[in-house]
This record gives structure tokens, C-alpha cells and sequence, in this order.
């Protein structure tokens, strides 16, 4: 060990001793150096194959001619010639059928989506903040009910609404669409996990009445969780295929899902004894098209309300 009077002990003694805050920059240094693992690159590409390019050919294929679209190369554009034919094509079709369809899912969708918000979001507000007689079963009955598979209820419903004469009528789709349990237990789980029980106690010592507490404190903070419920409902609503296939007797009245169907039957490739109504495969890829824009338009206006709903009751930070 370097003495006092030894050459190396000045040297020894003015290195100063390393840092935490003096290691991190060899730290950063090394984790640029180190190597980058591929797998989550690999997922990434997986997922992008797997997901859009499906979306790019449907999109593609609007623009083409059905020789195009067998023959070609599946992810170029055909022409705008070709999807204005496939236009024209498509509206004339039974008569504009496509866009009946379509007037017929929005009212069938927004029609039941203000009913489910009407209902679901008071609903779940009293299950998270009152207690009453039969609050646990009404919860545990809300739970089973939301974990049924849709098609298991068409049966019930149809025997429902056939006793009391509805069927045909848009009636029979709205009041079952209406039914919406998953948006009671959202609005349940929102209610119970983010919303201060202190402001709704506030309220009540300022003499509010329970609905006072709701519609004054409770419904301006639930901005987040009713834009979440209405958007799960209204997808729901608007791809729901087998409720309206069974309760609707009449073309004119089937919503868009539906009409899908309808189209599908008359492409000659998939039945062979269509006649003069045939559609050709291009424009039953458009006619998809029209029928995802709306879920789209919805998402995009919906987005930031979307995460904040999705992320309420989360622990912070």
C-alpha cells in the first residue's frame, strides 16, 4: 500500500471516487452498443401481414375489374374508371338497395344507442353508489348475461317479440339492441373506481336528491365512460348479423350486415343459378366498404374519450 512519502500515494489519493451519476452515461453507452433484439420487429411485421394487408386488398379491390381482381397483381390500383363502375354498379342494385340498408342500420344503431345510454349509465351508477335489497344478485345477473353468447338470446327474444306482434317491425331489432349489460357493468366499474364518493356527499349535505347528485356531479365528470358505452353499443349494434336476419322479413328493411348477405348470395361465383341480378366480386368489396365507414368515422371522433374511459379507475402515479 502507497506510504505517504511514496510517488503512486498523490496519485492514488486524487481519483475520486465513481458515482452513481458518473456511471450512467457508460451505462447509456452500452445500451446503444448492445444489440437490438428482433422479436419485437418480428411481431410487429407479423401483425402488419396478418391485419392490413387484408384491408389494403379490400380497398384495392373497389378499383378493379373482376378479371383484375382474379388475375392481377392483388395489392395494385386498378383504375378510377373501374371503381366508378363498380359504383354505378352497386346503387343500382334492387334499387339503391345499398343505401337503404345503410339508413336502415343507423336508425336501427343510433336509435338503440340512446336507449342503452339512457338506461346502462343510470344503471350503473346505482349499482356503484346506492345500496339496496337484491343489489348483489342484480349485479351477479348482470355479469352472467353479458358473458352469453349473442346468438343464444335470438330464440327467447324472437318467441318475446312474436307475442307481442313486433315482428317486422324495426322495434324488433331496436328494443333488443337496446339490451346492453356490458354497458351496465362499464358504467358499474367507472362509477366505483373513479368518481370521488366526497363530491356526491358534497352534494347531498347542499340538499341534492340522489337523481340531483347523479345528473349534477356524476353524469358531467362520466363524459369518458358514456362515450365508451355508446361506442361498444353501436359497433355491436351495427355488425349484429343474426338478430335482424331472424326478425326481418323484408329486404327494405335489413340493415346493412344483412344486405351483405343478400349481396353474397347473387355473385355468380359462390352461386351459380344467379340470373340478371349478379354481382360481380369488386363491388361486393366496396359495398364492405360502405359498411365499415361508419364504425370508422365513430372511432375516429370517439378516440380521445375511448382511452380516458378505458384508462379510468387505473392507479396513478
Amino acid at each position: 500500500m502507497p506510504t505517504e512519502g511514496h510517488p503512486g500515494a498523490s496519485a492514488f489519493r486524487t481519483q475520486p471516487a465513481l458515482l452513481p451519476a458518473d456511471l450512467e452515461p457508460r451505462r447509456s453507452a452500452a445500451r446503444r452498443h448492445r444489440p437490438r433484439n428482433p422479436l419485437p420487429a418480428l411481431v410487429l411485421g407479423l401483425f402488419v401481414v396478418f391485419f392490413v394487408l387484408p384491408v389494403l386488398w379490400l380497398v384495392l379491390a373497389a378499383t378493379k375489374t373482376d378479371d383484375q381482381l382474379v388475375h392481377g397483381n392483388p395489392l395494385s390500383f386498378g383504375s378510377w374508371h373501374a371503381l366508378k363502375a363498380n359504383w354505378d354498379a352497386l346503387t343500382a342494385y334492387q334499387g339503391d338497395a345499398i343505401f337503404q340498408w345503410l339508413r336502415n342500420s343507423a336508425l336501427y344503431s343510433f336509435g338503440a344507442l340512446v336507449i342503452t345510454l339512457a338506461v346502462a349509465i343510470p344503471a350503473g351508477y346505482a349499482l356503484a353508489m346506492t345500496e339496496f335489497r337484491g343489489r348483489r344478485m342484480l349485479l351477479i345477473a348482470t355479469l352472467v348475461v353479458m358473458l352469453m353468447p349473442n346468438a343464444t338470446l335470438v330464440v327467447p327474444l324472437f318467441l318475446e317479440v312474436n307475442a307481442v306482434h313486433l315482428i317486422g317491425s324495426m322495434w324488433s331489432i331496436i328494443l333488443p339492441y337496446a339490451f346492453y349489460p356490458f354497458g351496465v357493468y362499464l358504467a358499474y366499474i367507472y362509477f366505483s373506481t373513479a368518481l370521488p364518493r366526497e363530491l356526491l356527499e358534497a352534494a347531498r349535505l347542499d340538499g341534492c336528491s340522489e337523481f340531483g347528485a347523479f345528473r349534477r356531479v356524476a353524469l358531467p365528470l362520466a363524459a369518458p365512460i358514456v362515450a365508451l358505452v355508446g361506442f361498444f353499443s353501436f359497433v355491436a349494434n351495427w355488425t349484429n348479423y343474426f338478430l335482424p336476419y331472424v326478425m326481418l322479413p323484408q329486404s327494405s328493411q335489413l340493415p346493412v350486415q344483412v344486405g351483405l348477405g343478400t349481396l353474397l348470395d347473387d355473385v355468380p361465383q359462390f352461386n351459380p343459378t344467379v340470373g340478371d341480378l349478379a354481382v360481380q366480386r369488386p363491388e361486393l368489396a366496396l359495398a364492405t366498404l360502405l359498411a365499415i365507414t361508419p364504425v370508422l368515422i365513430v372511432f375516429l371522433f370517439s378516440q380521445r374519450f375511448l382511452v380516458t374511459g378505458m384508462l379510468a379507475g387505473a392507479t396513478k402515479s
